[in-house]
């Protein structure tokens, strides 16, 4: 019995780590960290509020939507990144959505976690041209983990263990920032932005 116990745990450990780990997606080397946010206190000054109410607090980054903005909360990196690996790990409380993306002058690509879906857009038409999709449950109030990409003309995603990638000439414009979005109420933690300036 002991032993069964313990084989238990063991594989209950494996399984937590390989969950914790996602591999890189499009880079094959570790990119330098530029910002990994504790949210114990204000955001540094890479960081700037476009849209809606982001509360860092107890290592936890409250995120409310502002009816009167008409738009959903919307916080930039102002760093431009030519590679990026962008990890989070959310939560959605309730019905929403969670977005990574990067823009130049205008937006260029962005990953959108909804509900149901995980999926791969590009911005040179409004509303963005999905070209990637991945069919999957996202379940609100509990915490997911997300691994967003860049590189060259490619973005990917590994959402809790499932990948998706997409290629577009636009994904190669050179980049002015990156930013995260979130519909209505959403919980943030764990966030790292590592990236190249420079391709």
């Amino acid at each position: 019995m002991k032993l069964r116990h313990l084989l238990a745990a063991s594989f209950a450990l494996i399984s937590i780590s390989w969950a914790q780990e996602a591999k890189p997606l499009l880079h094959d080397h570790p990119l330098p960290v530029l910002a990994a946010p504790d949210f114990k206190g204000p955001l540094d000054a890479s960081f700037s509020i476009a849209k809606g109410k982001w509360t860092p607090e107890n290592g936890v980054l409250g995120v409310l939507d502002l009816p009167e903005q008409k738009h959903i909360p919307v916080l930039h990196h102002k760093v431009g990144l030519a590679s990026a690996t962008i990890e989070v790990e959310f939560m959605i409380e309730g019905p929403g959505t969670f977005l990574v993306g990067c823009d130049s002058a205008k937006h260029v690509g962005r990953v959108v976690v909804t509900a149901t879906q995980l999926s791969i857009a590009e911005d040179t038409v409004a509303p963005s041209h999905t070209i990637a999709k991945l069919p999957m449950t996202v379940k609100p109030n509990e915490w997911h983990k997300l691994r967003v990409e860049w590189q060259g003309d490619q973005m990917a995603a590994n959402l809790d263990g499932q990948e998706l990638k997409a290629q577009h000439p636009y994904f190669a414009t050179a980049k002015a920032r990156s930013w995260l979005a979130a519909g209505k109420s959403v919980k943030v933690r764990n966030l790292k932005i590592s990236g190249e300036t420079k391709p």
